[in-house]
């Protein structure tokens, strides 16, 4: 009895790993972020919402919005930049794009602190709680308070020596 939901990885497009089938791809979101302009994430979105819409998906794993924490992050082509009002906007404008087609969800993702690709699940990024709440969660804090996205994604690594998917002080308080 449960309804039948097809969710498909993004940011830049939309990628089904179980069919192999995508959609046209857009810019990274760096790129984005660069032109400062929250009404072409929301077009964005709104563009990525109609070929959800045509390719029968219901939920993007976008968009991506970790802080760029180190230049050698594996990631930082998907994440805005390292600002996280500017990020946090630019978040909630294109998921309100997406969102505005019916029925379509997004999930940010990696909550949070997704600093490194390599050994991601040993790694423990080490950050004290003032630049975890005014930096890496303030983005977070912004999309979610002014989009309303469907979900948030958990990312893979450690805080401050704990599993990100483990911490209840972050998945729910």
């Amino acid at each position: 009895g449960k309804v039948q939901a097809i969710d498909c990885d993004g940011p830049a497009s939309i990628n089904n790993n179980f069919t192999g089938k995508g959609s046209i791809g857009f810019p990274a979101a760096v790129m984005i972020a660069c032109t400062w302009n929250e009404d072409l994430a929301r077009e964005f979105g709104s563009a990525i919402g109609q070929m959800a819409d045509e390719m029968d998906v219901s939920g993007w794993y976008a968009p991506a919005m970790n802080t760029h924490r180190s230049a050698f992050a594996g990631r930082n082509f998907e994440y805005y930049s390292e600002d996280p009002v500017l990020t946090g906007e630019l978040a909630a404008s294109l998921t309100k794009g997406v969102q505005s087609h019916k029925g379509l969800g997004v999930s940010l993702k990696h909550f949070c602190c997704n600093n490194t690709e390599d050994n991601r699940n040993g790694i423990s990024s080490n950050v004290s709680e003032r630049a975890l709440r005014e930096i890496y969660l303030k983005g977070f804090e912004i999309a979610v308070k002014k989009s309303q996205p469907k979900t948030v994604m958990s990312s893979y690594n450690m805080l401050n020596q704990i599993y990100t998917a483990n911490r209840h002080d972050l998945l729910t308080d």
